[in-house]
């Protein structure tokens, strides 16, 4: 998936890389979010004005391709880091306003999606409101832990805080802050029905290394989250509230301690864990599970997938051993947390000053209009997403896309025909899965229903809540029921793409499909190395360390030879040395975290190259600026990743995400050969590889 995670369920300020970047209000005085990325002079194709000539291409590629515009475009500070991917959401995001501005005025029936997402936005704008309230809207829930006495109520609770808010395969959300997270997909063995998958979860960090990393910057943290863990329990009324806050982050440490790793979490073989209801109290004692999946929704539901079954077993002791009192703090302190947006401006400020400033370098906090936009796209995304795709994504552009999507499962097909060390069985079950491939391009076929949502005008912490329980209960509904094979799990307004093996589908939204990506003006190279090279590598996902243990109908099944098998693994490793070697912020690339990535964007260009040459039919590229197409090709792809981030900010993505940072992206093209030759790259360059070190699997 392309390096921009998308918003955090909680809409929590800059606990992303690239928060989504939203314009003023003042639509009609709002500057073109493409300007931070696109130059008069070239307005279609490469951006030269973006580049830096002084830079040789075969010692920073990355710099060579963006190193002008990094150099005069400073990271305005609301935000975590800026780039391209951040002005098409800029763009996005002005269009979702305009389109909640007209639902605004429309006086739309009650209960239509109109009606809704103008009532969203307008709750959550009542700024005065939500002050007046405070923390009022918590007290009852304030008080059902208070009312907790024993274990067998303390899994009640816990069973009641389970939402379907984690997802394995859309932007890697492999953790959540309730004590484990629900993901509802189809089944590993049974993939034609949806399947209840639970993992790791009980952390309000983004992943155990802020627990677990000794590092004078760890300390240092978890010393500032310790003193936030504190203002946000004296907010809700607690007293003594450093102690309580001592024993909620010891807490969290010994949950850190069961967590499985990111590089570890992403091995399907480990996380294909089948259990019956009577397997958890033998296999994870210490919770009262009957009383847990009754609270949850799921007393009735027989077996789950556990995706993580040693962090199960060690969170479930850790709720018999830790004293019931710290668990009501924990509790306590989630609550406040996960809803501070909506509990007034003194506890979203105390959020943000942390996990927006401390955790994300982020100075300023986004003007709250910004911030209810993304509110609606997060509660009502496909009510907004089928307006958007009906205002912002014409039959043609929709169209055109398709024939490129189809130019690049053509190049793999090809691609897979060549590859010598493939046998014939493992060839022909590869090219079965092309050929079962789905490929959704701009919006889904069925749009969500949010008629059972209700949306209240001056109820902004109401709406936020039941919001959550209407997705649970969307999931929930879901389990045991036939799979659709051309579901989404993005809306069409957001600014990435996704590769779903259990599903053996990829979908491309409409928002990643504009310029400079997508350009349908732009010379074929440039968008073949943009969004060519992105579609390849969602194509390439099928066949990554992941991706490969499905087979064409999303089960897994082991559907190499071994010497096959070996082969793929003796690359990957090597590719992960490759990328180990890359440091940024102080802290080095883990190349197992990224690999799935790494092989996707290694496969994704070299198809796109391939689709970008077959579409020239034996013609010449024509020259942009002096420019050859292969040259073009290469730097619309180095531009793909131009981007600049704050120091906090590229240490938690190199220490949570599994995509690596976006500079180290753009040097996946030192293994291919036709980069060397455009660009005349020599031995004693920075980026050069000997022909027998470049690394080649798909």
């Amino acid at each position: 998936m392309p390096s921009r995670p998308l918003l955090a369920t909680r809409l929590r300020a800059s606990a992303v890389l690239f928060v989504s970047a939203l314009l003023a209000i003042s639509l009609a005085a709002a500057q073109d979010p493409a300007d931070a990325v696109r130059h008069p002079h070239d307005a279609h194709g490469i951006r030269v004005a973006s580049m830096d000539p002084a830079v040789k291409p075969g010692d920073n590629f990355y710099l060579y391709a963006n190193g002008g515009w990094i150099a005069r475009t400073p990271i305005p500070a609301d935000r975590a880091g800026i780039g391209v991917f951040t002005s098409l959401d800029d763009r996005s995001n002005k269009n979702v306003a305009a389109i909640i501005q007209e639902a605004a005025k429309s006086n739309a029936p009650a209960g239509s999606n109109a009606r809704k997402i103008a009532d969203l936005y307008n709750a959550f704008m009542d700024e005065s409101r939500i002050d007046a309230l405070g923390i009022q809207p918590l007290q009852p829930h304030l008080a059902a832990i208070a009312a907790i006495h024993n274990r067998h109520d303390l899994a009640v609770a816990l069973g009641g805080t389970l939402r379907a808010d984690v997802d394995m395969l859309n932007n890697a959300i492999f953790s959540t802050p309730n004590l484990f997270g629900l993901w509802v997909a189809p089944g590993f063995s049974d993939s034609t029905h949806y399947m209840p998958y639970l993992l790791q979860g009980g952390l309000e960090m983004p992943s155990e290394g802020y627990y677990l990393d000794e590092t004078g910057r760890m300390k240092e943290i978890r010393a500032k989250y310790l003193t936030h863990v504190a203002a946000m329990l004296r907010s809700a009324g607690l007293n003594d509230a450093e102690a309580r806050a001592a024993r909620v982050v010891a807490l969290e440490h010994a949950i850190a301690e069961t967590h499985v790793s990111l590089a570890d979490i992403e091995d399907i073989a480990r996380a294909n864990n089948l259990w019956h209801r009577a397997d958890f109290a033998a296999k994870a004692p210490g919770l009262d599970w009957d009383a847990y999946f009754e609270a949850a929704g799921l007393g009735s539901q027989q077996e789950f997938m556990v995706w993580t079954p040693t962090a199960l077993t060690g969170e479930s002791a850790l709720v018999a051993s830790t004293p019931v009192d710290t668990w009501k703090d924990w509790l306590a302190y989630h609550l406040v947390e996960d809803y501070a947006s909506v509990l007034g401006r003194p506890v979203a400020d105390e959020q943000f000053s942390f996990f927006g400033t401390v955790m994300s370098g982020v100075k300023e906090q986004r003007p709250r209009w910004q911030r209810a936009v993304a509110r609606v796209n997060s509660d009502l995304g496909d009510a907004v997403g089928q307006i958007y795709a009906q205002k912002y994504f014409s039959p043609e552009a929709k169209a055109q896309a398709e024939a490129m999507v189809a130019n690049l499962v053509t190049a793999y097909h090809k691609r897979l025909a060549a590859l010598t060390w493939l046998a014939p069985s493992t060839r022909a079950e590869a090219q079965a899965k092309l050929d079962s491939l789905y490929i959704g391009i701009g919006y889904p076929e069925t749009w969500n229903d949010y008629s059972s949502y209700e949306v209240r005008p001056s109820d902004a912490f109401g709406n936020s809540w039941r919001a959550g329980l209407w997705k649970y209960h969307y999931w929930l509904a879901r389990i045991g029921q036939p799979v659709d094979r051309h579901a989404w799990t993005m809306e069409p307004q957001t600014v990435n793409a996704v590769n779903l093996p259990l599903q053996n589908a990829l979908s491309f939204p409409a928002a990643i499909l504009q310029p400079p990506f997508f350009d349908p003006k732009a010379p074929a190279a440039a968008n073949y190395g943009a969004i060519g090279a992105i579609i390849g590598h969602e194509i390439s996902h099928t066949f990554d360390a992941e991706g490969s243990a499905f087979d064409s109908r999303g089960r897994v099944r082991n559907w190499w030879t071994p010497a096959d098998h070996a082969h793929f693994e003796q690359q990957a490793e090597k590719l992960e040395m490759q990328y180990d070697t890359y440091e940024i912020a102080g802290v080095h690339v883990n190349g197992k975290q990224t690999i799935d990535e790494n092989i996707a964007d290694l496969g994704g260009i070299a198809a796109a190259w391939d689709a970008f040459h077959a579409s020239l039919h034996g013609k010449a590229a024509p020259v942009q600026e002096g420019f050859t197409g292969d040259q073009q090709f290469y730097i619309a792809y180095g531009q793909d990743w131009g981007s600049k981030a704050r120091e906090a900010t590229l240490r938690r993505q190199v220490l949570t995400d599994s995509h690596s940072p976006p500079q180290f992206r753009a040097y996946t093209v030192r293994n291919a050969d036709a980069w060397y030759k455009a660009f005349d790259v020599q031995p004693g360059q920075t980026l050069y590889l000997p022909p027998d070190q470049r690394i080649r699997i798909w």
